[in-house]
């Protein structure tokens, strides 16, 4: 018996199983696919495997058995989209996307280049080469690829590297993005935006589809020490102070590793609900692909483990059944939305029944509160509220009721002040495969040779050739 992620081989040894699902997965060593079995010991996920080559493997999924239990009373069929490759070898090796991919293109990622302006110890993408950007007329190609595969409705550009703030182009690749998409965000570490205000000022161009999706992983030196580089404390909260200062809306994105900060989830809460233009935050437990050392799986986080803290950190402020599972990836990803209330914010989901709206809520991670409230002013202001948008009545309480009659400014800055997102995205990797939740990711990698992958396939089988 084997063991990737440092499991006690006896702990599973002359024991009964309760048996949770039945899937398929791969072998962590050779990447062949086999079958699997996910099951609860002691109130945890784990996943069992068997490579006739390599042997079995016993790995963690979830803190909360309760919670991997329950989230499929959220789960909603897949919304469609147009394929470009053909099923012949079997997931994974098949993307493209194929059609045995259960859901469309939530988030396209578009990697404008590979060179970076820090070396990353965990970095997924490899960022660490000297050239590589793609130049205006690959990308403009990427996104009519995106657009057409998604029948021209495009919910959300992700513009990424590398850190595509290098990019001598970057500013005409957000606009050519934001005539395709609905919402575009910039992924950065926020070196640049730290450093040079002129390109921050460039920026608020953009705003009202537009926002930075900052890494932001904690506030001590030894969290950016071990996951980035030791001045980043300093760049990160500089950044901040920058965006805010131009109004250009934030989600602060964590990467948490047991041991290094998964004990500041509250402050970072607190942080970002306080700081001005901050207007969510996506906590990431760390994927182990690219150049992530393996042999820190044993302190890998999940989705769970992650949402338990939160609770902890935030002293119940936020609680664990405060947050969904996202209906199109219940697996993998949970969301919380708030209002503000006195003062405070307040999760929508304390005061409304979103289970019983469940066939309301659309396939998409562009689910947003700013849609919420548009439509419900709108519904009630016109004296027309049909069955199906009974739901807004839970949402009344926060939408002013001249909401939409102000100017589009006004608007923003509502949005901007009196609304909040919190989610949890926990990717697939060789050591938690479960090729279920892979078939429906919806993150997907946009590539330059016309292709959609989803994002953790990419990373461990189509990046370097290798399994990342």
């Amino acid at each position: 018996m084997k063991q990737s992620m440092m499991l006690s081989p006896s702990r599973f040894l002359y024991r009964k199983l309760n048996i949770l699902n039945q899937t398929h997965s791969v072998c962590p060593v050779c990447k062949t696919q086999i079958e699997a079995e996910v099951f609860e010991d002691n109130g945890q996920v784990f996943l069992k495997r068997a490579c006739s080559e390599h042997g079995e493997f016993y790995d963690f999924l979830e803190e909360d058995a309760g919670y991997y239990r329950e989230r499929y009373s959220f789960d909603k069929p897949g919304t469609d989209s147009n394929r470009q490759t053909v099923q012949a070898k079997g997931c994974p090796f098949d993307c493209g996307l194929c059609p045995s991919h259960r859901q469309h293109t939530c988030i396209g990622v578009i990697e404008v280049t590979q060179r970076c302006n820090t070396h990353c110890p965990m970095c997924y993408a490899h960022a660490d080469r000297e050239k590589g950007d793609l130049d205006i007329q690959t990308i403009g190609r990427m996104l009519d690829f995106y657009q057409e595969a998604e029948g021209g409705q495009v919910e959300v550009v992700q513009i990424s590297g590398g850190e595509p703030t290098l990019h001598p182009d970057i500013l005409k690749i957000i606009q050519m993005a934001r005539q395709k998409a609905k919402y575009v965000m910039l992924n950065t570490n926020g070196r640049r935006i730290a450093e040079d205000e002129e390109f921050v000022k460039g920026l608020s161009q953009f705003r009202g589809r537009f926002e930075v999706y900052l890494q932001f992983d904690g506030f001590s030196d030894a969290i950016y020490s071990s996951l980035r580089s030791p001045e980043f404390k300093s760049i990160k909260l500089k950044a901040v102070e920058q965006l805010a200062k131009y109004q250009i809306p934030i989600t602060l994105v964590p990467t948490i590793q047991k041991g290094i900060n998964d004990e500041d989830l509250g402050r970072i809460i607190e942080f970002g609900m306080q700081a001005p233009y901050v207007r969510g935050i996506n906590f990431q437990p760390v994927a182990r692909f690219g150049l992530y050392d393996r042999n820190l799986s044993g302190n890998a986080m999940s989705l769970t483990g992650i949402l338990k803290r939160i609770e902890k950190q935030t002293r119940g402020e936020t609680r664990m059944s405060d947050f969904i599972p996202l209906p199109c990836n219940v697996e993998r990803v949970a969301v919380i939305y708030f209002y503000k209330q006195d003062g405070k914010f307040v999760p929508v989901t304390r005061n409304a029944r979103v289970r019983d709206y469940l066939p309301m809520i659309k396939n998409t991670f562009a689910f947003n509160l700013e849609d919420i409230l548009a439509e419900a002013e709108a519904a009630f202001s016109n004296g027309q509220l049909c069955q199906c948008m009974a739901f807004l009545k839970d949402f009344m309480p926060i939408v002013p009721p001249d909401l939409m009659s102000k100017s589009r400014e006004e608007r923003i800055r509502y949005v901007d002040e009196n609304t909040f997102r919190m989610s949890v995205t926990s990717f697939v990797d060789l050591y938690n495969c479960d090729l279920n939740a892979l078939k429906k990711e919806c993150v997907h990698m946009i590539t330059p040779d016309l292709k959609r992958v989803p994002f953790s396939s990419y990373n461990m089988f189509y990046r370097t050739g290798k399994g990342g």
